[in-house]
Order: C-alpha cells, then sequence, then structure tokens
C-alpha cells in the first residue's frame, strides 16, 4: 500500500499544461469580442448620435416619430436617383412646372376649393402653399393626422420630379410665447423640419435635394391687418426649384401673375428712355 502512493506520487502530469493553454484563448477569444464591439460601436456612431437627438426630440414632445402616422412609404423604386448636376433649359423647366401644377391641381382639387392648398407659378419655379388652417392647430407645428393623406398625394406627384424642393415655414406677424416656442422663428422653422421630414419618411425626395427654413413673419403675402391676410400668411411653402441654364446676355424674367413673363428688348429700351 505504501509503495502505491510512493509510486502515484513520483509519477507526472504531463497534461497540466492545457489549463493555461485553454486560459490563453479564452483571454485572447475575449481580446478580439472586446476589438470587434469597439469597430462595430465606431461605425454605428453617426446612427446613434441620430437616434439618440430624435428621442430627446420625442421626449420634449416637440418631433414626434412619423412613422406612427404614416401607412406603408412610396414604393422604393418611385424614390429619385441622387442629386443630378444636369442643368435643364428655362422653358423645359417651365414646361415641366406647368405639366407639374396641372397634375397637383386635379390631384388637390378639393383642397384647393377649401382653401387649405393655393399653388403660383413665381420666378423661383412652383410653390404649392399650404395653409395652416388645413394641416396645423394654432400654435403647434405638428401636422394634423388627417393632413397626412393629402401629403402623401403631394409625396406620389413630386417623386418623379428630378427638381429640388425648398420646405419654407411662415407665420402672421401676431407674436407667440409658449413653453415650446419663443418665437415665430421657432414656430416657423420647426413646421417647415416636420414637413421635410415626412417628405423624407415617405421616400418622395432624396436629402440631397431637400431643404427647409423659417422665415416668421417677414415674408407675407397678405396684409396683416385682416384676419383673413394673416390667415394666409401662416403657411407651409413647398418650393419646387429647377436648375436652369442662365443667360446672362438675355433680360431676366420677371413675376407676374398667372405666370413668367419675359421682358422683351422693345420693353428694355422703353424703360431706358423713360
Amino acid at each position: 500500500m505504501m509503495n502505491r502512493r510512493r509510486s502515484d506520487r513520483g509519477r507526472l502530469n504531463h497534461e497540466r499544461w492545457l489549463v493555461s493553454y485553454a486560459d490563453f484563448i479564452t483571454l485572447l477569444f475575449a481580446f478580439f469580442v472586446v476589438l470587434y464591439a469597439f469597430a462595430t460601436q465606431q461605425k454605428n456612431k453617426p446612427v446613434n448620435v441620430s437616434a439618440a437627438i430624435n428621442e430627446a426630440l420625442k421626449s420634449m414632445s416637440i418631433m414626434p416619430s412619423v412613422k406612427d402616422r404614416l401607412k406603408q412609404p412610396l414604393q422604393a423604386e418611385s424614390l429619385p436617383a441622387s442629386v443630378s448636376t444636369e442643368i435643364i433649359s428655362a422653358a423645359k423647366a417651365k414646361d415641366d412646372l406647368v405639366k407639374m401644377q396641372h397634375q397637383l391641381e386635379q390631384t388637390l382639387a378639393n383642397e384647393i376649393q377649401r382653401k387649405t392648398i393655393s399653388m403660383e407659378m413665381t420666378r423661383e419655379g412652383l410653390v404649392i402653399s399650404l395653409r395652416e388652417a388645413g394641416f396645423f392647430n394654432s400654435g403647434s407645428a405638428t401636422p394634423k393626422t388627417e393632413s397626412i393623406p393629402v401629403l402623401r398625394d403631394i409625396a406620389e406627384r413630386l417623386s418623379s420630379s428630378p427638381y429640388d424642393m425648398r420646405v419654407e415655414g411662415h407665420t402672421d406677424n401676431i407674436p407667440i410665447h409658449s413653453s415650446v416656442f419663443d418665437s415665430n422663428w421657432e414656430l416657423s422653422s420647426m413646421r417647415a423640419t416636420h414637413i421635410a421630414r415626412i417628405f423624407l419618411e415617405l421616400r418622395a425626395i432624396t436629402p440631397e435635394r431637400l431643404s427647409a427654413a423659417g422665415f416668421a413673419e417677414f415674408h407675407p403675402v397678405a396684409s396683416n391687418d385682416t384676419p383673413e391676410g394673416r390667415s394666409k400668411n401662416r403657411r407651409v411653402d413647398l418650393v419646387i426649384l429647377p436648375r436652369t441654364a442662365i443667360d446672362f446676355n438675355s433680360p431676366a424674367p420677371t413675376r407676374a401673375s398667372g405666370g413668367w413673363q419675359k421682358i422683351t428688348d422693345d420693353d428694355a429700351k422703353k424703360k431706358d428712355q423713360q
């Protein structure tokens, strides 16, 4: 019995190195997992920042999620291509915008009749005015739920357009002071941002072609001395902006009611004589 115990003590264990090797492999695996997690975090950092900003705005009740109120977005194949550097002639751009206006007038006939939407061809391009009465509650920057189908109709018409769009927020001259907005600048800017975001959510226009701006009460289209005039000034304008070739040797077009008007050489001579 004594001899057997001495024999067991004297026997060497040649497999103890496996314990150290297993520990080394475990630490090495953990090291690579940490590296992979760090690389993934750096890659998704812009997305995380965007999500954090979105959640912060939602918690402040300034920018609720549009996806909760939208149905299915427009088909992916209808999404316009990336911004094009092609310069379109003024005549071609005018024809395109006139056709677009006629199509929108047919699609939005009910809204135009109720005077919640109006359209005008200006020197910059086609302007689609969304009146506050049809799209926003007073003092709110969140579009009404019932206005979403109308915005979808507009988005479907604009989805095939190659032109840029600027979303402009406008107010009347009555100051606003609330827990959310300190002035009409904030209100007009946030309304424009909300509408622009909806068009992005609907995949109607690419981000490179879209911009938003707030003009407060400083670009009125009517007098603020009457309730009717102030109602017209409280609006969000969708300005369709074509890239046109500019001929510096020819007179510039001027804005006129009902469309664009070109100054002729005779008109220019009469103006010089005056």
